[in-house]
């Protein structure tokens, strides 16, 4: 009897931490990286490149701004990164905001999957935005609690504020709130 009570426990125990694992899993770190030599940003997600890669290139200033996720799901929207090798700029582009088609186009080449992000506000979540930066043709994305003053960005030749979707806002004490 102390055996199937302990058996029956075990794997209670067992199957509520291992959804809890999973959920903790499934969100992926999103950092922005200044790349000097084109005078742009990147938005790279936690294991696309590896750090040492990216400063071997001469990328700084890494900077998390949103956490994402990893797997699909209901209520999220695929992000696919893009690279314009004539005008030397990425982008980050959810799938339904233009096409392959239009991209191509455009002169973007090295579509890859990136995340998925929320395409409805929730708890804990910021609206995250892109905006382009006309003389070079550039685009950042920028979540709104991000170094959010407008004007800053305005002076700096930012244009064209867009809405692109959710990100999930992480404060550094999230592992506390994991645990209950």
């Amino acid at each position: 009897m102390k055996r199937t009570i302990v058996l029956v426990t075990t794997l209670f125990a067992a199957t509520f931490l291992s959804f809890k694992t999973f959920a903790q899993e499934d969100l992926v770190r999103v950092f922005s990286w200044y790349i000097p030599q084109n005078d742009d940003y990147a938005t790279v997600v936690d294991g696309e490149y590896q750090d040492g890669q990216l400063i071997n290139w001469g990328w700084s200033d890494k900077t998390l701004i949103f956490w994402a996720y990893r797997n699909p799901g209901p209520n999220r929207v695929a992000v696919y990164g893009w690279f314009n090798p004539v005008a030397r700029v990425h982008i980050s582009v959810a799938e339904d905001e233009f096409s392959d088609d239009q991209m191509l186009k455009a002169g973007y080449t090295q579509k890859h999957l990136q995340f998925y992000a929320l395409t409805r506000r929730g708890p804990n979540t910021l609206c995250v935005y892109r905006w382009r930066k006309a003389k070079r043709g550039s685009w950042r994305t920028i979540p709104e609690d991000y170094n959010f003053d407008t004007d800053i960005y305005i002076k700096k030749g930012y244009k064209r504020k867009t809405y692109q979707y959710f990100g999930v806002s992480r404060n550094v004490d999230a592992p506390v709130y994991d645990q209950l």
